[in-house]
């Protein structure tokens, strides 16, 4: 399944180089302002430790990771909403992602222009945001021109409800509350779905740091952005986006020696994914063989049967059961077929709501 987290922030908070060590493509990263005009779509392989095991075991002709879609978007000024620099292409761009990644400066360099003057990190995020809130604000009140008196006279359930959904999202933005923090039900969700709404999606801050800094994962502005963020329930990933690029131009046994040098289990870029595909409520299952070991990507909650659709619709459509090993029994037994005489290998239906790590061969017939 295809989903994308958008990278967005103000210009020069490192937004391009971070890009750069997603994707390992060098896209222009300038001293300036707007270095990045149009989105930029890089895919990034998910790190998963069980695929490799699966793929020792298994020895396929074909190893298939699974992937995530990162967005590079245009830096964003005050007044975005409005139009002032980028900002209509940058919101929308933004509308277009399943989540945000806002990147924050966190560090001092007299030699990278600061499009406010000075570092402060909670006054960046916070131009940001209002620029979200005002963008969101603006389709809402354009909304209700059109339905407000529709809502009045008629007795539709659907225009009723729509015009609700939008005036309870309207009170929070204008108390400069996104659209995330709202309590709303499912029949208020399907609503709000077709707007797109920038602040009712997941978000998640990158704090990026010096070289220093990132083996410590502290100073003053990344406290500063932690705290923030815990008002709001967000994540905080630190990293300095600069040694990510350099580290991304390494192999991966001389990334993995520099990082045992500085004491660092993984990178930021990597805590920066895991973080992300967690963000969106994604999970992973594997199908497996001779031919061909692979990592499939699902959203929590998806049973077997629209797993299976992710495959193939035919298999979707054709569905007859799920044959289902779980990841930790096939690591201790080594054996596919150790695994069946266990009792271990499991015979779902289409209900069966599918778990991070099955590995699953799919009966169908069409």
């Amino acid at each position: 399944m295809s989903l994308k987290a958008g990278i967005v922030g103000l210009p020069n908070v490192g937004k391009s180089t971070l890009f750069n060590a997603i994707t390992k493509k060098h896209i222009l990263a300038a001293n300036y302002p707007f270095a990045t005009i149009e989105p930029n779509v890089g895919v990034v392989t998910v790190p998963d430790s069980r695929l490799a095991f699966l793929e020792e075991l298994y020895v396929p002709k074909n190893t298939v990771p699974t992937t995530f879609e990162f967005t590079d978007i245009a830096g964003l000024v005050s007044g975005a909403s409005k139009g002032e620099g980028l900002g209509n292409k940058f919101l929308a761009h933004i509308r277009e992602v399943d989540a945000i990644v806002e990147v924050v400066r966190c560090f001092e360099d007299e030699n990278i222009i600061h499009v406010s003057g000075q570092v402060d990190p909670i006054r960046d995020i916070e131009i940001i945001n209002v620029e979200l809130v005002l963008s969101d604000l603006e389709i809402i009140e354009n909304r209700l021109e059109k339905i407000t008196k529709k809502a009045a006279t008629t007795k539709e359930k659907e225009t009723i409800l729509e015009y609700e959904t939008l005036k309870k999202c309207q009170e929070a933005l204008l108390k400069n509350e996104p659209i995330r923090h709202i309590n709303l039900t499912e029949e208020e969700q399907l609503i709000i779905k077709n707007f797109s709404f920038i602040t009712a999606k997941p978000i998640i801050y990158v704090a990026n740091v010096n070289e220093e800094d990132a083996v410590t994962e502290e100073n003053e502005y990344v406290l500063k952005v932690k705290e923030y963020a815990g008002k709001e329930h967000a994540g905080v990933i630190v990293m300095c986006a600069k040694m990510e690029s350099e580290l991304s131009e390494l192999e991966e046994s001389e990334k993995k020696e520099f990082l045992e040098e500085l004491g660092i289990s993984y990178s930021g870029l990597d805590k920066l994914i895991f973080a992300t595909y967690n963000l969106l409520g994604l999970q992973t299952f594997f199908t497996v063989g001779k031919d061909e070991c692979r990592a499939w990507t699902f959203q929590k909650g998806m049973n077997a049967k629209k797993c299976a659709g992710l495959i193939h619709s035919d298999i979707e459509r054709g569905f007859i059961k799920a044959e289902i090993m779980k990841y930790q029994d096939l690591e201790e037994l080594k054996s596919d077929k150790l695994v069946q005489e266990k009792g271990k290998l499991y015979l779902e239906g289409k209900d069966y709501l599918m778990e991070d790590g099955d590995i699953v061969y799919f009966r169908f017939n069409v």
